[in-house]
């Protein structure tokens, strides 16, 4: 459960305490917010998948039943005599290559006969395997939808806990400039360009967990939209960027580098130069630019 620090019962805290509460409540509410986000990637993918499964099932029922009612209207012939007539065209046949010819056509009728119902039966078994296959997938969508459900509503609260504590701190201000040097200090051109221009165009706008704009970011939503602008998918979660991307040595890096945050990975932010990154922070404060080195780096990475 995610809860802030005790204050002392009869002193007011000192801005620098609460902005040390909301410091480390922030890095233990940011983590499940990009779990979250995982979450209802993959969610969206499973449902993807079962509306899949699902437009195949009526055309397999239709195979299904076509199959089975040929496999009936043999059955029926044979019970009204069918066979029985076609054994006695046989005993009358007047010549040898005649009769060679009859049980030719026996031969086949009774392998048609017995490809129909093997057809229906694999056809059958197919649509079974389907259908469960897809309660599991609308079981598993239902559970994971309570569990999302469960965790927005912790999410919000926890939110709007941190929102009343800088508001105590801050005011309706606060937070300092925006942007405090260039953006971007170097402009990398191609497809790094677009994306660093698009992000630090975004500064000022605020943050709004699991958004990817236009009107508003998380820090994941906010380099998702930045390089899907330069043609380059990400997943919306930070550990996820990080795996799709190619490792940067610090040294290497350019405008348009991701910077991840932290052992987790919960936070992510874009390197515009000069030591600067643009980044969604956390809940109350907007889009801004900060020193790259004042959280502790994971590690680098390049989209593209």
């Amino acid at each position: 459960m995610l809860t802030g620090g005790a204050t002392a019962a009869h002193a007011e805290p000192t801005v620098d305490a609460i902005e040390r509460q909301i410091d480390a409540d922030w890095n233990r509410l940011e983590p499940l917010i990009e779990r979250h986000n995982a979450t209802r990637q993959d969610l969206a993918g499973k449902r993807r998948e079962a509306d899949a499964l699902a437009a195949r099932i009526a055309p397999l029922e239709q195979q299904v039943d076509a199959a089975m009612t040929r496999v009936g209207a043999l059955a029926a012939r044979a019970y009204k005599g069918g066979t029985v007539g076609a054994v006695n065209v046989l005993l009358g046949s007047r010549s040898p290559g005649e009769v060679v010819e009859q049980i030719g056509l026996l031969d086949r009728y009774a392998h048609f006969q017995q490809q129909d119902v093997r057809e229906a039966s694999e056809l059958r078994d197919e649509l079974t395997t389907a259908k469960a296959g897809l309660e599991r997938t609308i079981d598993q969508l239902t559970r994971t939808e309570a569990e999302l459900g469960q965790k927005r509503r912790q999410i919000d609260a926890e939110i709007d806990r941190l929102q009343r504590l800088r508001l105590r701190a801050y005011g309706n201000g606060g937070g300092g400039p925006l942007r405090p040097a260039p953006c971007p200090a170097g402009y990398p051109g191609g497809p790094a360009g677009v994306a660093v221009k698009f992000a630090c165009a975004q500064i000022g706008k605020p943050y709004v967990w699991g958004a990817e704009g236009p009107n508003a970011y998380d820090c994941s939503g906010l380099m998702l939209a930045a390089w899907a602008r330069a043609g380059v998918a990400l997943p919306h979660n930070a550990a996820r960027q990080r795996q799709v991307t190619a490792s940067v040595s610090r040294s290497a890096l350019r405008p348009g580098d991701l910077v991840f945050y932290y052992r987790d990975l919960h936070h992510v932010g874009m390197y515009v130069g000069d030591g600067w990154v643009v980044h969604a922070s956390r809940a109350g404060q907007p889009v801004k630019m900060k020193r790259m080195d004042t959280s502790p780096i994971h590690s680098f990475g390049r989209p593209g």
